[in-house]
């Protein structure tokens, strides 16, 4: 039986560990966007298309990355320990790349504003790409983390959608008070999608919740007196920035704060807005794992006979997984109403909660870091092969298949365990000479 002296201690801070895990950080940095953002294609004279580096972009990129692995480091009080603590060869290389692959993809968004202030389209992309990692982990806790397979989220998405659309326009509602309320009836609709298929599973869950997709996609286009039918709700009112609308006029927002006016600003805040909610949607994902109800749904996710038998209430599990998951949903659908300006039935088709399904598949069902990742591949290779339309969903098909060949439980397949020890537990000799007599 080892002593107190003989369990390792948790490794110091040290200058030099700080410093060789920001290196680490920026290394994958740069490998990440040294062709994304250091390169670009313009097309010359002659119609051929000419490369431009733009080193300083990615200087900005790495520098970022840098800092932020740094402080990182600084605050966690944990350096990576070279000489033990991370195993050596390709796994070494694996594992820290996976340790800071998220960190640097969260530097580049972070600083996507400042790089393409003036490029409306990659801002406009990157929004696009947020909102769809927002409806990825708000759909993970549904399947990913409580194992409940729901082919009809887009049903939430139209709710809040809708929700924020109505309330604005007939009461007048500010974008502040709509948003959470959107969010409310969003999670609402969700527990009355629970109550119908709590003793249902496997491809009967699917079926229903399919169904109920449908059911509201219906509704939106037949309930015309509300609704609009399928000419939708136009003159959706934009947000402001806590009251200061983003005009070109004394009371707006560039004249408030002495800035030059530009419409790139509007872009910039709603980016820095999904980004935002993105951010706290995942914060309190991780925050609800390890609480008593977060592993009651992954306890439901392994098995649901073993879950009632630990005298877990099933019923209640499956309905906060619902309501959670439709709640995230519907702050994206209120989002999307406000960034739109107008919104319709055929924004909220099955293929749109088909595309959030797949991301997180692909992505790794109940992996933060992998439907982040999952949804900026998928988002940004569809608009890579925007010009090669008829046979884009061919190659997305195709990569489907391939992905589900070579990594069956999805891009990162690795799930941080919601409770461990950081440190092996000291047994007193006491209890173990008791436990033997």
């Amino acid at each position: 039986m080892s002593n107190a002296a003989d369990i390792p201690a948790r490794p110091a801070f040290d200058l030099l560990g700080a410093l060789k895990s920001a290196a680490v950080t920026a290394v994958v940095a740069f490998g990440l966007f040294s062709l994304l953002i250091g390169v670009r294609t313009d097309q010359g004279p002659t119609g051929a298309l000419e490369l431009t580096p733009r080193l300083g972009a990615l200087g900005v990129i790495v520098a970022i990355a840098f800092i932020g692995g740094f402080v990182r480091a600084l605050f966690a009080g944990e350096p990576i320990d070279f000489a033990g603590r991370v195993p050596n060869g390709l796994k070494a290389a694996t594992a820290l790349v996976g340790r800071y692959f998220g960190f640097a993809l969260l530097a580049f968004a972070v600083a996507e504003p400042v790089l393409f202030y003036h490029n409306r389209y990659f801002l406009d992309l990157g929004i696009q790409v947020l909102t769809y990692v927002m409806l990825g982990w708000g759909l993970n806790i549904v399947v990913g983390l409580a194992g409940l397979l729901d082919l009809g989220y887009v049903a939430f998405y139209a709710v809040g959608a809708y929700s924020y659309a109505l309330l604005a326009q007939n009461f007048g509602w500010s974008f502040w008070i709509c948003l959470p309320l959107a969010g409310f009836l969003a999670a609402c609709w969700g527990v009355m999608l629970g109550f119908p298929v709590l003793r249902l599973r496997g491809d009967y869950l699917a079926i229903v919740t399919l169904a109920f997709g449908e059911i509201i996609r219906l509704i939106l286009i037949n309930w015309q007196s509300l609704t609009g039918g399928p000419n939708g709700i136009s003159g959706i009112p934009r947000p402001s920035f806590f009251g200061i609308p983003f005009v070109d006029e004394e009371n707006g927002f560039a004249a408030t704060f002495g800035l030059e006016y530009s419409p790139s600003q509007r872009t910039v805040f709603l980016y820095y807005l999904i980004l935002v909610l993105a951010l706290l949607t995942n914060w309190v994902t991780l925050r609800l794992r390890r609480l008593p109800i977060g592993r009651a749904w992954e306890a439901l996710r392994e098995d649901e006979i073993a879950c009632r038998s630990l005298g877990i209430n099933t019923t209640t599990t499956k309905l906060t997984a619902f309501a959670m998951g439709a709640m995230f949903g519907g702050i994206a659908g209120s989002f999307f109403a406000t960034r739109q300006g107008f919104i319709s039935p055929e924004s909220f088709t099955f293929s749109e909660s088909a595309l959030v399904l797949a991301i997180v598949v692909l992505g790794g069902m109940g992996s933060q870091l992998g439907v982040a990742v999952a949804a900026s591949v998928m988002l940004v290779a569809f608009e890579l092969f925007r010009e090669f339309s008829q046979y884009r969903m061919l190659v997305f098909g195709l990569a489907m298949v391939l992905i589900m060949i070579w990594r069956p439980r999805g891009l990162v397949a690795t799930r941080t365990p919601s409770v461990f020890l950081g440190r092996p537990k000291e047994v007193p000799a006491e209890i173990v000479a008791e436990a033997r007599q």
